[in-house]
């Protein structure tokens, strides 16, 4: 909203071109009738719909769902999981525990914030490419620019043990050697023979298989959104099965404290 104006056009009334509930007669979703047209869909389907508007083959469901089942890790130790778990042992609700993990999954290092700069570096990469940059250079640029390149390198580790299955499924598929996914890879090989010694992770894989689908960056992250939540249940459910406040606890003489000494007040 820019002023006045754009406030008195959409002052009491709803333009809209993704849908709209008729009470008692149907229900439209992105044009078509979401009891009729869609009723047959599966959830990943319709979630796909909902974000694209486009319709994929079976071959790219399969794919795209395993992008979600592989990255679904039951560990409360990992940083979104933890909120869950947290959740879970101080006795609060599922939805508040998993809004709450799904909320700190836009990390900067881990999550979403990763993923949309992991596709974005590839169709950049893609466009320089084709005007005749050469593929070393761009790799360069961006880490001189970024000290990094998102969807490379993995803490803990160096290689990602997700990769190799979700591989196996996209060639299962026909959908491993597209463009983009061809692109990830000579990329991760200029890593590894240079300085770097850096391998591609599983979001640089994942980021390859969905622009070759067709998806922006805006539709990758959206798409993502849920993808870690099959996870974070397991944690909420063991979590309030225990005693509470069970999970983790920590005790004062466990912190390592570096502030000042303790002070008398007069």
């Amino acid at each position: 909203m820019r002023g006045p104006k754009q406030l008195l056009e959409n002052e009491d009334r709803l333009v809209t071109r993704m849908g709209a509930w008729f009470p008692g007669e149907r229900v439209v979703f992105r044009g078509k009738d979401l009891h009729v047209d869609l009723g047959n869909l599966t959830w990943m389907d319709l979630y796909l719909y909902s974000v694209t508007g486009r319709r994929f083959k079976e071959s790219e469901l399969r794919v795209l769902n395993a992008i979600w089942t592989y990255t679904s890790f039951p560990d409360p130790r990992l940083w979104n999981n933890r909120i869950a778990a947290l959740a879970g042992t101080t006795r609060s609700t599922g939805v508040l525990g998993i809004s709450a993990a799904t909320a700190v999954s836009e990390a900067s290092i881990y999550g979403r914030r990763p993923d949309i700069r992991s596709i974005d570096f590839l169709l950049r990469a893609q466009k320089r490419r084709a005007q005749g940059t050469e593929l070393a250079t761009l790799v360069k640029e961006e880490l001189r620019k970024h000290r990094g390149i998102y969807g490379y390198g993995r803490p803990l580790i160096r290689e990602d043990e997700r990769i190799p299955h979700l591989l196996r499924l996209a060639a299962e598929e026909g959908l491993h050697d597209g463009p983009y996914v061809q692109l990830a890879f000579d990329v991760e090989q200029i890593l590894l023979t240079g300085r770097w010694r850096l391998h591609m992770n599983y979001a640089g894989l994942a980021a390859g298989l969905c622009a070759d689908l067709g998806f922006t960056p805006r539709t990758f992250y959206l798409f993502l959104i849920p993808v870690f939540v099959a996870g974070m249940l397991p944690c909420f459910i063991e979590a309030s099965e225990k005693s509470e406040g069970a999970f983790l606890p920590l005790s004062c003489s466990r912190i390592a404290y570096e502030g000042p000494h303790r002070r008398d007040w007069d």
